[in-house]
C-alpha cells in the first residue's frame, strides 16, 4: 500500500510538471520552428541526463533493453514533442490540451499490451467515462480547432501512450530517471544533427518568452517530469496512475488562461469535478 501511495504521489507531481508543457511549447514555437524546438529540447535534456548517468556511475542498459529504449525515445523524445509542436501551429494551447485527456486511456491500453497489466472491468468504465468527459469538453472548445491540428494531436497521444507504457515497464528494472536519461542519450546523435540543421538564422531576433519556453520543455517537460512520472507508473501501476493525466488538461488550461491570456470555458470547473471522480474510481479498481 505504501508503494502504491508513493507511486500515485510521484505520478501526480509528474502531471503537475507536464501541465505546463503545451503552454510553454505554444510560446516557444513563436520563436523557433517545430523541428528545431523538438531537437533542441532533446539535446539539452540529453546533456543533463548524460551528466546524471556519468556522475552517479550508472551501469549501461542490457542489449535486450535497447529496443524498449528506442520505443521510449521514439514516443516521448521525438514523436510527442514534434507532433504537438506541429499541432500548435494550427490550434491554441487551450484547445490542444484537452486532447491530453485521451492519454490515460491510450496509456492504459498500451499498459495491457506492453506492461502485462490486467485492470478490473470497472476500471475501464471509469477510464472511458473520464476520457469521454474530456472529449466532450474538446467538442465545446472546437471553435479553436482545425482538422490538421486535431489529427496531429491524436497521433501524438497514441505515440506518447506507447512511450509511457514502455518506459514504465522498463523502469521496473532500470529506474525511472535512468530510463528517460538513456532514451535521451540514445536519441542524441540524431537530435543533435537535426538541431544544427534547423537552427534559427538570427538567434538574436528570438524573443525572451521563446527562450523561456524552450528552457521549460527541455529541463522540466523532457527530463524532470519523467523522473517522477516513470517512478509513479512503475510503483503505482501503469493503467491506474496513468489516469492522473485526466487532470492535466485542466491544470494546463488554467495555465494557458493565466499566463497566455487564452479563453477558458466556464464549463471547465464542472468537467474537472467529473474527471476527479473518474480518477478516484479508476484508482480503486486498477
Amino acid at each position: 500500500m505504501q508503494r502504491s501511495a508513493d507511486g500515485w504521489g510521484s505520478g501526480l507531481l509528474g502531471v503537475v510538471i507536464f501541465s505546463g508543457s503545451l503552454p510553454a511549447t505554444r510560446v516557444a514555437v513563436g520563436g523557433f520552428s517545430p523541428l528545431f524546438l523538438t531537437s533542441a529540447r532533446a539535446v539539452i535534456a540529453a546533456a543533463l541526463g548524460a551528466a546524471l548517468l556519468w556522475g552517479l556511475r550508472q551501469a549501461r542498459p542490457a542489449r535486450s533493453d535497447l529496443v524498449s529504449l528506442a520505443i521510449v525515445a521514439f514516443g516521448v523524445v521525438l514523436g510527442f514533442p514534434l507532433l504537438t509542436a506541429l499541432a500548435l501551429q494550427h490550434v491554441t494551447s487551450a484547445h490542444s490540451i484537452v486532447f491530453i485527456g485521451l492519454l490515460p486511456l491510450a496509456t492504459a491500453v498500451f499498459g495491457v499490451l506492453r506492461g502485462g497489466e490486467r485492470p478490473r472491468p470497472a476500471f475501464w468504465l471509469f477510464s472511458l467515462l473520464g476520457s469521454g468527459a474530456v472529449a466532450g469538453f474538446a467538442l465545446v472548445q472546437s471553435g479553436a480547432g482545425s482538422l490538421a491540428g486535431d489529427l496531429l494531436m491524436l497521433a501524438a497521444i497514441l505515440i506518447c501512450g506507447l512511450g509511457y507504457a514502455e518506459g514504465a515497464a522498463l523502469s521496473r528494472r532500470l529506474g525511472g530517471w535512468q530510463v528517460i536519461s538513456w532514451a535521451l542519450v540514445l536519441a542524441l546523435p540524431a537530435m543533435l544533427v537535426l538541431a544544427l540543421a534547423t537552427r534559427p538564422a538570427g538567434v538574436a531576433e528570438v524573443g525572451g518568452p521563446a527562450w523561456l519556453g524552450l528552457a521549460y520543455v527541455s529541463v522540466f517537460s523532457m527530463l524532470v517530469g519523467f523522473v517522477f512520472w516513470y517512478r509513479g507508473l512503475a510503483r503505482g501501476g501503469i493503467a491506474g496512475v496513468g489516469q492522473l493525466q485526466l487532470l492535466q488538461p485542466f491544470l494546463g488550461l488554467a495555465l494557458a488562461g493565466l499566463l497566455l491570456g487564452e479563453p477558458v470555458a466556464p464549463s471547465m470547473i464542472a468537467v474537472t469535478g467529473l474527471v476527479v471522480l473518474c480518477v478516484a474510481g479508476a484508482k480503486r479498481f486498477a
